[in-house]
């Protein structure tokens, strides 16, 4: 019997047939093969007037204008997750590069929309976004117009839009597929990325160390190409800066986030002040452990677990579901759809993408969860962790497809919290000091991989696009050197850096998918730990405003979301309180252990 089998996840595989049924007939086909004539339609009716349009109007195009959109991001989600499964598939792939040529051209009839949009004067907007007939569009139609100082003209809009095919698009394509037919050998055993680094949590040191040492070695194959991918993500990223007269690198990403710079400045600011906390915890684990000295390969080792901890599905679907419905009745109610109804893909295979994703589709179907499934206990927080962005991805459907998504930065709140809800179930549970201290220890690693490892991500992302703008081209040893030197503030002095770790900067998607996009998670994460603070000190009513934050979506600003429940994000030092709380959590594992 196979591990997958033995942890019962070998059929969880999702059903895509509510969004097409399949890809060689009916609807999908229809739906590809007349988009480009509804997009050209849809300009030919509105294209020159948007500045023209009454309140009334200007809903009946944002109707029409989201009802097309919905097909293209039908079709563009569907392909993605039927390749995401097998990347090397060359058929899926065909597939996918058929579809994204496809939207790419039907969107390029599309460019006048932003361009018309921006050319309205802001106190015309402010009218007719105050009309109750733009109730449903008026948070996008009035986040379009903060793109203002950086929309260009039409003409050139429609050719960068095409030109993404064979620019960012391309390259993250084949970074993927890179990535992931790239396998590692371990004692005659075929491996893929996700497994070789599920045995970097494995609680024997000469398995963590084997396995850095097989990573390690399996991605210096592949980072000669990989660096050149990056060079060229960061060089596509100058030019599009420089285009759109952006000052900085960050910027574009700040204002898709709807984050003020001076929040997000202040965010890394206050995370870097307190890297001492994650010099503490490793301090910690060194000592609980025994090591005279303390490798890369033994910060995720666990204390007080043991080889054979396993979680099967079912334990974890259970535990999950009870988490989010002891919390709300319809946060578990929709969390077990998603195991009811297939929504789920999450065994290991070869071929699949690594990571974990909550893709949520369109407003007229509902999400899907991808992971690679191993029966950790660290497996079982990615699920509660994508199942949390899939209540908010299913909840805030009900404003629609132009609205229903939200900046990153408020997208890391409910998966975050999901995570959250069932640590408190699991430590509730706790019977001895020493399960407690285990079960603590784990969720610090946690937490400091998602606020300070992510803010480390982010220094390493500003230092590679800062110096790939002063520079020109960078090589791999340059790289690797911005790499450690960022690495090195964040895990102190006492980490010893295993040979190759110079590398592994490659196998991290991010930096070429959405560059920016890592400093989200720590912005999440210390959101969570003050609304959960919020909860333990005012639990009466508080499920129902988050279940209304939830489904409210991208409707409203995040500060004006996120102030129902007494938040601020904009205040100057509301970041120190969630770091506290981590202080807090690490006091009272140190405490335990002594």
């Amino acid at each position: 019997m196979t591990e997958q089998q033995n942890i019962g996840v070998e059929n969880v595989v999702w059903d895509l047939g509510d969004l097409y049924p399949g890809h060689t007939n009916g609807s999908f086909v229809s739906d590809l093969e007349s988009l480009e004539q509804r997009t050209a339609s849809l300009a030919e009716t509105w294209r020159g007037k948007l500045a023209s349009l009454d309140a009334a109007s200007m809903a009946s195009f944002a109707a029409a204008y989201s009802n097309v959109y919905e097909t293209m991001d039908r079709l563009g989600s569907y392909v993605h997750l039927l390749w995401s499964t097998d990347t090397l598939n060359p058929d899926y792939g065909k597939l996918l590069q058929r579809v994204r040529e496809t939207v790419s051209t039907a969107y390029a009839h599309l460019a006048f929309v932003s361009v018309e949009l921006v050319g309205i004067p802001e106190e015309r907007v402010n009218e007719i976004a105050a009309a109750p007939e733009m109730a449903s569009y008026r948070h996008w139609f009035e986040s379009i117009n903060t793109m203002r100082p950086h929309v260009l003209s039409e003409d050139v809009e429609r050719v960068l839009n095409q030109t993404a095919l064979t620019g960012q698009a391309a390259w993250v394509r084949l970074h993927d597929e890179v990535q992931n037919r790239q396998t590692y050998q371990i004692d005659g055993e075929t491996l893929t990325e996700a497994e070789v680094l599920k045995r970097l949590h494995n609680p024997n040191r000469d398995v963590r160390r084997q396995a850095c040492e097989v990573f390690s070695a399996g991605i210096e194959k592949i980072v000669p190409i990989q660096s050149y991918i990056f060079n060229t993500i960061l060089a596509d990223r100058a030019l599009h800066d420089r285009l759109r007269h952006h000052s900085s690198w960050i910027e574009s990403r700040n204002l898709s986030n709807e984050a003020k710079p001076e929040t997000v400045e202040a965010l890394v600011t206050s995370v870097t002040s307190r890297y001492d906390l994650l010099h503490r915890v490793y301090a910690l684990k060194q000592r609980l452990l025994g090591y005279d000295t303390f490798y890369d390969y033994d910060r995720y080792a666990p204390v007080g677990e043991k080889s054979e901890d396993v979680w099967t599905w079912q334990q974890a679907r259970e535990l999950v579901v009870a988490s989010y419905t002891a919390f709300h009745p319809k946060a578990g109610e929709i969390a077990n759809m998603f195991f009811e109804r297939n929504w789920i893909h999450a065994p290991v295979q070869k071929g699949k993408s690594g990571g974990a994703y909550s893709a949520g589709t369109v407003a007229s179907v509902h999400p899907y969860v991808f992971m690679n499934y191993t029966g950790t206990s660290r497996d079982v927080q990615v699920l509660a962790h994508e199942l949390g962005h899939g209540i908010h991805q299913y909840l805030s459907r009900g404003v629609g497809q132009l609205q229903m998504d939200t900046p990153l930065t408020v997208a890391e709140t409910a998966s975050v919290f999901g995570e959250m809800l069932v640590f408190r179930t699991l430590l509730d549970r706790t019977t001895s000091p020493q399960e407690r201290l285990s079960l603590l220890m784990s969720k610090i690693d946690d937490t400091m991989s998602t606020v300070m490892r992510q803010v480390a991500l982010n220094r390493f992302e500003h230092a590679a696009h800062t110096a790939r703008r002063t520079e020109g081209e960078l090589s791999v040893e340059r790289i690797g050197q911005l790499w450690l030197e960022t690495q090195r503030t964040c895990l102190g002095p006492n980490v010893v850096l295993s040979p190759g770790y110079e590398h592994w900067w490659c196998y991290i998607s991010h930096f070429i998918h959405t560059p920016g996009y890592v400093y989200a998670y720590a912005f999440g994460e210390l959101l969570v730990l003050a609304l959960y603070e919020r909860y333990q000190r005012q639990p009466e009513g508080f499920p129902e405003l988050y279940i209304d934050l939830l489904s409210a979506g991208g409707s409203k600003k995040p500060e004006d979301l996120l102030a129902p429940l007494g938040i601020d994000i904009n205040a100057p030092d509301f970041w120190h309180g969630g770091l506290a709380m981590i202080e807090a959590l690490i006091a009272e594992a140190e405490a335990i252990a002594g």
